[in-house]
């Protein structure tokens, strides 16, 4: 059992069965529709992660605006220099962590802490307090109690900390070994649960949720999961689950609130593609299934355009997204196949489809 502050956590419920249901639903269509498989996806979606990260925090810079400072160099008039390097020194750290996270690194307490050094590089500091000095830029834990956050509790006691933290990674690595391959809810688990671990250990003095978030994401990347995202809208909602699970001492809240706010913000993201295409198709003239539909039919139409923006597509993610049977997919790709309009490449596994129209 994981002892994590002052308490034993325990899991009292699992995760929520329609958070379960759903979320993964909207994988497979967002996946199907090929939204991650954009030019510059990963760019602008880690892009978008860092400035809700650091808005969370205070920082007023839009996605826009760290697209430009983080591309061109070009600072935003009426954006502070702090909240500016705040978001430099987040992208750093989260480029760093992708590393560690292809290379499947273990946890260490060195690690955990040469990130937060990259975090705080530019707006930390060094601390002298009675106990000892330390500096949050060198990403020293810290050596003096607090109550910041969850509405002024106390943190763990500071001479707890660096046990604490190696307690964490030891935990943390067991999991990450134990993970089932390719099961999706349990990686999700797994990183919000080490991500409301982290904060609550609370290592360092500044710096903890843009590094418990980091943490997650990181998590994340190494199971190859779309990574979550905390928008600056549901803070309120975030931190108060954060404030629930600790107060009745059960880490299937966080998971259960963190799953469901996952799955709203990818459904917004797949509203969002949706609409964009429609627009593309009526100012460029390819829309997805009414040109080709008018010959073919609305849901042949739409299976071949769906092809011509993911040719990784599968039969059951084409069925979702037209909300048909397999069986039904199944018809129209052999019909069209016959026609000469698409054709499948290198086999049913390995394969891809191609459309010759």
């Amino acid at each position: 059992m994981y002892l994590c502050t002052q308490f034993v956590c325990k899991v009292k419920q699992p995760l929520n069965s329609s958070n379960m249901a759903d979320i993964l639903q909207t994988i497979e269509r967002y996946r199907a529709l090929g939204i991650d498989q954009q030019i510059d996806y990963k760019k602008f979606y880690l892009y978008s992660i860092i400035t809700h990260s650091t808005a969370i925090e205070g920082s007023t810079v839009t996605e826009i605006e760290n697209q430009l400072l983080f591309d061109e160099g070009i600072t935003a008039p009426g954006r502070t220099l702090q909240e500016q390097m705040m978001n430099l020194d987040l992208k750093a750290a989260y480029e760093e962590a992708q590393k560690f996270a292809e290379q499947h690194t273990p946890y260490s307490v060195d690690m955990l802490c040469r990130l937060s050094a990259i975090v705080m590089r530019n707006t930390g500091g060094p601390y002298n307090t009675p106990l000892g000095s330390f500096s949050s830029a060198e990403g020293e834990l810290r050596k003096l109690n607090v109550t910041a956050g969850f509405g002024g509790r106390s943190y763990l006691a500071h001479e707890k900390v660096p046990q604490a933290l190696s307690d964490f990674c030891r935990w943390l690595n067991s999991e990450r070994a134990a993970l089932p391959k390719k099961d999706i809810l349990a990686a999700y688990r797994l990183s919000f649960v080490a991500h409301y671990r982290l904060v609550t250990i609370h290592p360092w003095a500044d710096g903890n949720g843009r590094m418990s978030r980091l943490v997650m994401n990181m998590l994340q990347f190494e199971f190859g999961l779309i990574p979550t995202k905390v928008l600056k809208e549901q803070k309120a909602e975030y931190i108060q689950a954060l404030n629930d699970t600790r107060d009745q001492q059960d880490e299937s809240i966080f998971p259960n609130v963190m799953l469901r706010l996952h799955n709203t913000n990818l459904q917004a993201e797949i509203d969002a593609f949706v609409a964009s295409q429609e627009t593309d198709a009526k100012t460029i003239g390819k829309p997805v299934g009414k040109t080709i539909g008018k010959k073919l039919g609305k849901t042949a139409g739409k299976i071949v355009e769906l092809m011509r923006n993911n040719p990784q597509i599968t039969i059951p993610e084409i069925a979702v997204v037209v909300q048909t049977s397999e069986s039904n997919v199944l018809q129209h790709t052999s019909k069209l196949q016959k026609q000469g309009i698409i054709r499948r490449v290198d086999g049913r596994k390995e394969g891809y489809w191609q459309v010759l129209i």
